[in-house]
């Protein structure tokens, strides 16, 4: 609301009836605050100002000025606090916490989205939608904006922490802010984040039956995209070297349990973050691209659906990615690593600033083929590790984040919390690109993507009403067509001819005078041994003639 400046239409000293009709306004908008906290927020002898703006978009708002600083502000006959009040009184409104780097786009005027927010071990605080809020930052419980809940707390869980979740009012260092002394944010420690006791409830998420066993996933699914989403600023702002020391990245103390050292994982988790990415996000059209937009806006995203989709790997659970725990110190010192192994080509384009100009895309890194049987046995051990099978219906499947985003459309990322196994392993395989493998004898596999097209034989009309039989879609099957219509011109005793087959790029078809299908079934069937459900058009072969 005060992202722009504001025209300012009054500006006048409260009279003694107004603002103990303010105290009483302030006690019924906040009844946690006691007598003595309303007092000092609304003195009686300090001087109180009433300023009468308009925002930038027309909006008419009062505010309450107090020793310099904006300390109310009241729209549409709703009372809100600034920031000021709430370094005050941080535990005024129920708060939720965010990443550093969302606060400049809240600051330009944007609204706080759900994967920007990080939840802590003992869950979201209970709000409903429409509910006045306090946003802070990782690390300090001095709140930096206010906003209007879009939705519950369970309404946020269900939609999988996806969506806008605050239409935001004010924000530290924006127009209202500077209006006063322009100090910033004191330094608070967080409250504890110890799981609550499932028997009390202190404004926190309780086991709702239909949530419990989800708030612990979403917990790391909603920290770890917000980390993703909010490094997405970071190219161009911050070095390397300030990504890496950013205490929004760093992760937690290391599992003393753990077989492989802190930084044997963290060197495991790069690696894996870093092929995710190239495979899962990075097109070709967005090279070159710079190494910092590499880590902050890909590597870091990937961090948690990396040991997600490779649960056989050992992960620092609970840990985000940084570089500086790792053997390499330094994202360059593994990009040149990852640049030996011909994965990758770096290059500085400009004087200290590296770009990734080239991928190899056919290293083997993208990983080997699934059978439909070894899709289905992953599918349905992922939903049991994760206790996704439905308590109720063991024929259900609940829809974990993971799953909603692999296989969920738009429309349904609200409405679609569970599916039938069968429903669910038939969405999973669509999903995959197809491929088939053809083996010859004596030689290696040979694996191609897509579908297999089937040989074709067709029969068509020449001149002077001539038939002729047409096979298209040989190389396929690893058939040499002029080889194949070698073969046809003796055993049919019929001229044969190889041209461009239409509509299909380097494809060639072979021509047979006459209807020649059922020598092409026997030469098809009998001596390269195809399977017939790969050969269409049989059908068409002549009948034979009746005895006499």
């Amino acid at each position: 609301m005060f992202a722009k400046a504001f025209r300012v239409k009054s500006n006048s000293a409260i009279k003694g009836s107004d603002r103990r009709k303010l105290r009483a306004d302030v006690t019924t908008a906040f009844p946690t605050l006691g007598t003595d906290q309303v007092s000092a927020l609304v003195p009686g002898k300090e001087e109180l100002n009433v300023v009468k703006l308009y925002a930038h978009r027309g909006d008419a708002v009062t505010v309450y000025v107090c020793g310099g600083n904006p300390i109310l502000f009241e729209l549409e006959k709703n009372l809100y606090p600034t920031v000021y009040t709430l370094w005050s009184y941080p535990d005024l409104l129920p708060m939720f916490t965010t990443w550093p780097l969302v606060l400049e786009k809240l600051v330009g005027g944007a609204d706080l989205m759900l994967p920007g927010l990080v939840v802590p071990p003992a869950g979201l605080p209970r709000v409903q939608n429409g509910d006045l809020c306090a946003i802070a930052l990782v690390g300090n419980r001095a709140p930096v904006a206010i906003g209007v809940a879009a939705m519950s707390t369970a309404e946020m869980l269900t939609s999988s922490l996806k969506g806008r979740g605050f239409s935001m009012l004010h924000t530290y260092r924006d127009h209202l802010w500077r209006s006063g002394d322009k100090s910033s944010p004191p330094s608070l420690a967080p409250l504890a984040l110890d799981p609550p006791d499932l028997n009390e409830e202190k404004g926190s998420v309780q086991a709702d039956p239909t949530l419990q066993g989800d708030v612990r996933r979403l917990t790391l699914e909603g920290e770890d995209k917000a980390n993703g989403e909010v490094r997405q600023q970071m190219c161009g702002e911050k070095s390397l070297s300030e990504a890496s020391e950013d205490p929004s990245v760093r992760g937690l103390n290391p599992d003393p349990t753990d077989r492989k050292s802190l930084k044997e994982q963290m060197d495991e988790l790069l690696q894996r973050c870093f092929l995710h990415a190239l495979k899962c996000q990075v097109k070709k059209a967005d090279l070159p691209l710079l190494t910092s937009t590499l880590l902050g806006s890909h590597m870091f995203s990937c961090c948690f659906v990396s040991f997600t989709c490779f649960p056989s790997a050992t992960s620092p659970e609970g840990r985000q990615l940084d570089v500086k725990k790792s053997s390499y110190k330094k994202l360059s010192k593994f990009l040149q690593q990852m640049q030996q192994e011909h994965i990758i080509q770096v290059e500085e384009r400009s004087r200290g600033v590296q770009s990734v100009v080239a991928v190899d895309w056919r290293h083997p890194r993208k990983g080997s083929v699934l059978e439909g049987a070894e899709v289905r046995t992953i599918i349905i051990n992922y939903a049991k590790k994760n206790d996704l099978v439905d308590a109720d219906n063991k024929n259900l499947v609940k829809l974990d984040p993971i799953l909603c985003d692999c296989i969920l459309e738009k429309n349904e990322q609200h409405t679609v919390m569970k599916l039938p196994w069968d429903s669910l392993l038939t969405r999973c395989l669509e999903r995959l690109q197809p491929a088939y493998q053809v083996t010859f004898p004596g030689q290696e596999p040979v694996m191609k993507k897509g579908k297999i097209c089937p040989i074709d034989i067709t029969l068509a009309q020449r001149a002077s009403n001539k038939k002729v039989t047409v096979v298209r879609n040989l190389e396929a099957y690893g058939l040499d067509p002029y080889s194949v219509a070698a073969v046809l011109q003796q055993r049919c005793q019929a001229s044969t001819t190889v041209t461009p087959a239409p509509g299909a790029k380097d494809g060639l078809q072979v021509q047979i005078q006459g209807n020649q299908v059922r020598h092409l079934s026997r030469l098809l069937l009998e001596d390269y041994q195809l399977p017939r459900k790969h050969i269409q058009g049989l059908e068409k072969a002549p009948k034979p003639g009746k005895k006499k």
